[in-house]
């Protein structure tokens, strides 16, 4: 745990705490804070202990995005750094949705540009709320572009084209109402409902979790018939877990 200089991460009571640990820059994104978030991500995925992974942002803030000296980097760029520099937060993106336990965000304060992204990545959101977010990037002339393939999943074709255009920040309430987000909790209650609702999805079964997740993600795209002989796939896969098992064996003894 030593090794990691930006973020926090524990185990306890099978949930990993992943932590952005850079309050005084808002936990901005740098590429050291990105890389030891990934390091992180692939110790809980290898991990058995772990059901699953909470991430949230040390002080007021869950993330205000890329900090001003990776916004510097990025508009004197060349081609080909631009390209490897979005390609290590695209790589994240795509390795959230593929970890095989379920991720899950507790937003306070901003969540913003790369930090909404960041947040939109993971499977669940919690939030405080006080909470905002948003992807102001167009305010700069830059755009959502990677994690547009996450938003466009999570709310309207027509929400996702405003949230992006107009760059406007907005409650929890809102982002709740538009289906960005899955639940807000009043700011004074917000760490001890958080605890509470993450405990309860630490205690279902992890094969479970990660077989439909798997499914879930893999449905993108597929046509109705191709996803449902996925489904049978999985059915059959799933009925040959431990977890379903024991699971069935303590429902007939019911």
């Amino acid at each position: 745990m030593s090794d990691y200089q930006k973020i926090q991460y524990s185990i306890e009571n099978s949930i990993a705490r992943l932590t952005l640990n850079r309050p005084d820059k808002r936990n901005a994104l740098d590429d050291e804070i990105v890389r030891e978030f990934k390091t992180a991500l692939k110790a809980a995925a290898t991990d058995e202990a772990v059901r699953v992974v909470l991430v949230s942002g040390a002080g007021k803030d869950f993330c205000s995005g890329a900090d001003l000296a990776s916004l510097q980097r990025i508009s004197e760029a060349g081609v080909e750094e631009s390209m490897a520099s979005a390609g290590v937060m695209g790589e994240l993106f795509v390795e959230m949705r593929r970890h095989p336990r379920q991720l899950i965000a507790a937003v306070r304060g901003r969540a913003l540009a790369g930090g909404c992204g960041l947040a939109t990545a993971c499977d669940i959101i919690l939030a405080a709320e006080s909470s905002q977010f948003g992807y102001p990037e167009v305010n700069i002339g830059f755009i959502p572009a990677m994690v547009m393939a996450i938003l466009r999943r999570s709310v309207s074709e027509k929400r996702a084209f405003e949230l992006i255009t107009r760059g406007e920040i907005i409650t929890a309430r809102a982002a709740l109402e538009i289906g960005m987000i899955n639940r807000v909790f009043a700011d004074d209650q917000f760490d001890s409902e958080v605890e509470a609702y993450v405990a309860k999805l630490a205690s279902k079964s992890a094969s479970a979790v990660s077989l439909a997740k798997s499914l879930l993600y893999h449905m993108d795209g597929m046509t109705f018939e191709t996803a449902v002989e996925a489904g049978i796939q999985m059915n059959a896969i799933t009925r040959m877990t431990e977890d379903c098992k024991r699971g069935v064996e303590r429902f007939l003894k019911k």
